[in-house]
Formats: C-alpha cells, structure tokens, sequence
C-alpha cells in the first residue's frame, strides 16, 4: 500500500460543503426531478424525505466513522478494522466504476446545454427542445463532450484533493442556491404553474407506500446522497479529528434535501406549464428547462449561467466518485497519483463509450432497446449502493463494538453526542431490516 501523506480538507466548513458537494450534483437537479415526475410527484417526495432521515444519514455517518478512523481508501479502510470485510470496500469501489458509466454522460450533456445557450443555437433553432435533445444524442458531440467531461475532472483530480474541489465547493454550491431560489420565484408566475405545484406538493398517499416507490426512493437517498459507493468513506478520511461527524452528516443531507425540493419546484410547474409530461424520464430537466429560459430577458445569459453552475455541481460529484477509484489504485497498487488518475479515467471513458455505443435486445429475459446506460443507472441506484448501505449498517452495529462509533460520533469524548442512542438503534434494527424488507419486496417474494 502507498504510504504517501493523506491529504486533509481545510476545516469544518469544508468538510460540510465538501461532502455536500458530492451529495449537490445531478443526482438532486437531474436524477430527483425525473424519479419524482415517474412515480407520482409529491407522493415519491414524500417518501424519499423519509428514507433521507431513516436510511441514509444513519449510512453516511457509518461511512464516516469508517474513513476517519481508518485514514484509508474504501477497502483498505474495512480491510484495517476486519479483514474478511475488505469485500464491502470492493462493492463500493465497483458502484463507482458502475456510476462512471453513465454520469459523465449526463454532466456532458451540461456541457452541450452551456455552449448551446452561449452561442444562441438552443433559442433560435426551430425545433422543439425536445427534438433538439434527441437530435444531439444521435450527433458526435455527445461522446466529445462526455470525454471533456472526463478530462476536465481527470485534471482537477491529478493535482490533489485540495487545490480542486475543495475551492470549487465554497464557490459554487451557494452560487447554485440562489439561481435555483431565482428560478423558483420565476416558474411561480409561468401560466399553468399551479398543476406542477400540485403534482408535487400534494401526495397520494395509496401511492406512497407502494413497495416500488419505496424500494425506488431509498435508490435516491442513497445516490443523491452519495453512500453506498465508498465515496463517503474516501472523502471522511480526508476529515480532520476535530469534525462533527453527526453534524456534518445532518448538514449535508439537509442541504441535499433542499437542493432536491427546490430543483422540483423548478421543474414541475414549468412541466406542466409547458404542457409536458412529467414522466418524460432522463431527459427531463433538458427539455424543461429551456421553456423556463425562452421567455426571459437575455435568455440565453439565463440559460447559460445555470448550465456552467449545474457542470460545477456536477463536477463535484464526478471528483468524488473518480476520487473513490483513485484513491483505491494509490494506495492498494502502490502507485503514484498521477498513474492511479490516469488509470481510472481510462476506465471511465471506456465505460462511458460502452454506455454510448451498445443498445441490446435479449429476448429469452425479454430486454428491449436497452443500453449499459440503463444498466449502470438501475444497477448502482437500485442494488449496489443499497446493498452497500445495508452491510454498513450490519458491520457498523454487529462487527463493530458500540465504542466505535460513539467515539467517532463524539470525537472521543469531546462531543456530547446526545443523538448516539437513536441513531445506534436506527443502524442496527430500522435501517437494515428496512432495506431488507424492500428488497424482498420488490422481488415479489412476500
């Protein structure tokens, strides 16, 4: 393993919109929007607000007891406290490759957007934005992009955890509060507003509590979240000792859910203004969106203003999960950062080009028109970080003695950590036996 100095974050202010970084990304203004729209709006929301709470920040602190403690990447970090467990490091590692299959793609298409909006070519085009999405998804500029992407991310990565995203997260996280704070006050006055506003707000709660919107919600607390995938492990161990963990843990799930809200706000009203659907899927905020901006002043400025702030928001995502595989070919192999950089960006884009290129149809598992994209998203949203999630909470609470975490939870007796209790008994009994039962669910065995 490299015994190269670990690298720290600047203080607590940076670990909270550190994290939160990797938390505030496209799975909150792109993923959120899009799942809400496909399983009934306010009742999704409803639900996902919920499992926030119940399933992912009792995760995420589990996460980052683990990284801080350990000062190692995902597996050496189970590896050092058990080493029969270093394979949960491992399924974090590899919900990481998985999510860079498809998630630079997407942050691509930010890329597209920004320019497009820049140059005046999305406005005055005669075509729906719905025709233009899918004609640039046919073009080869969706696989330049995508490698931009990853080039752009491949560059802040190979100088080190705190000259890249460190800055850009102070930066850019409160810069994307307020246009989307804007932009909701905007959509607000957009005819036709009020049936978005009541997709969204008003639940139907037979909906709600349906295993599939349940079983699909804890999918998104986990990914908008970011655990599940040994990015919270990673980025905890670049914590320094005197960080709240359970503070920090509640930080960023609250601004995440904020995020989360107000990119629904945003959205759905302009959906249903625009005479949409709101279960139009992937695309979604990619054809909503620019209905926002058309009938602005300086529309294009608009346009172009929120597409860079949603690549930083997505640039900070990608630096986390890249720096999960970085991290891990480092210190496991030995190997410089320059290498273990260039080696995960590899893997990346050759992901990525697999997700472009190859669309199937496997009759026998009756499969039609499906690509890698697919597969990854479904794969690591819908398995690989809530089975992630689960066996945390099961080392955390079971392997682990209670010490563990409440000398994390309490930075060894310096904090008072009064929540220690609820959130012992959250990650022992609740958490687990509720992903547990999901899964079970949704396979249609009970």
């Amino acid at each position: 393993m490299s015994q190269q100095k670990r690298a720290s974050f600047g203080g607590k202010l940076s670990a909270i919109l550190v994290a939160a970084g990797s938390a505030i990304g496209l799975g909150s203004i792109w993923r959120f929007p899009y799942m809400a729209g496909e399983h009934g709006g306010a009742a999704f929301m409803l639900v996902y607000l919920l499992c926030v709470f119940v399933v992912g920040i009792p995760v995420m602190l589990g996460e980052f007891a683990v990284g801080r403690q350990t000062k190692m990447n995902a597996v050496g970090g189970y590896r050092s406290l058990a080493k029969n467990w270093r394979w949960l490091g491992y399924c974090g590692v590899i919900g990481a490759m998985f999510i860079s299959g498809y998630y630079y793609i997407v942050a691509g298409w930010s890329l597209e957007y920004f320019f497009s909006s820049l140059t005046g070519s999305l406005y005055s085009s005669t075509e729906s934005f719905t025709t233009q999405f899918a004609t640039f998804q046919a073009s080869w500029r969706e696989v330049l992009y995508t490698f931009l992407f990853i080039l752009l991310t491949h560059l802040i990565i190979i100088r080190g955890v705190e000259k890249g995203i460190e800055k850009a997260s102070k930066v850019m996280m409160p810069a994307l509060f307020v246009i989307l704070v804007i932009m909701a006050i905007r959509v607000a006055f957009m005819p036709g507003a009020e049936g978005g506003y009541e997709f969204f707000l008003r639940p139907n709660f037979a909906e709600a509590f349906s295993a599939k919107t349940i079983f699909t919600a804890i999918g998104q607390a986990f990914f908008s979240l970011s655990v599940g995938m040994g990015c919270m492990v990673t980025y905890a161990s670049y914590f320094k000792e005197d960080n709240n963990l359970t503070g920090t843990s509640l930080s960023v799930a609250l601004l995440t859910l904020l995020v989360a809200v107000l990119a629904g706000l945003v959205i759905f009203p302009a959906v249903f203004s625009a005479g949409l659907e709101p279960s139009e899927g992937a695309s979604l905020i990619f054809v909503t969106l620019p209905e926002i901006f058309k009938d602005m002043p300086m529309a294009g400025v608009w346009s172009s203003v929120f597409f860079i702030l949603l690549i930083m928001a997505s640039l900070t995502s990608t630096i986390s999960f890249h720096e999960v595989l970085t991290a891990y070919f480092l210190e496991e192999y030995n190997l410089s950062r320059k290498a273990a950089t260039r080696i995960t960006s590899a893997l990346s884009l050759a992901l990525c080009l697999l997700s472009l290129l190859w669309v199937f149809d496997i009759k026998v598992l009756d499969i039609q028109d499906t690509s890698f994209f697919d597969i990854f998203d479904y794969t690591t949203a819908n398995i690989l970080m809530p089975i992630g999630g689960l066996f945390t909470c099961l080392f955390v609470t079971w392997k682990m003695k209670p010490s563990f975490l409440r000398d994390q939870m309490t930075n060894h007796g310096k904090l008072r950590g009064r929540l220690f209790p609820l959130l012992w008994f959250t990650l022992r009994y609740i958490t687990p036996l509720l992903i547990i039962y999901i899964f079970v669910k949704n396979l249609g065995i009970i």
